[in-house]
């Protein structure tokens, strides 16, 4: 069984100038760094995914749910999904 925890990119990366959180998960770019080292524990990305939530308010906490959610089901955010290209 694997227990990896999804990274909470959704994509959307742009730091936001004053408070140095990206736009779209709201990390930072030391947490983005953690993240991507493989040595980061699983208790340390859930309890950071909690911390970021906690960041997020309003419509950035709801599209992030929606889009990480999504992440998590089909292995893609929704803002990547809704850019692919369409088939024709």
């Amino acid at each position: 069984m694997n227990n990896k925890v999804i990274s909470p990119c959704i994509s959307i990366c742009k730091t936001e100038p004053i408070t140095g959180y990206c736009y779209g998960c709201a990390r930072t770019n030391d947490e983005k760094k953690i993240w991507k080292d493989e040595k980061t524990s699983n208790d340390w990305k859930k309890e950071n995914l909690d911390l970021i939530k906690k960041r997020m308010t309003g419509w950035q906490l709801q599209t992030f749910n929606e889009s990480y959610k999504n992440k998590i089901k089909e292995g893609i955010s929704l803002y990547k999904k809704n850019n692919l290209p369409k088939k024709i």
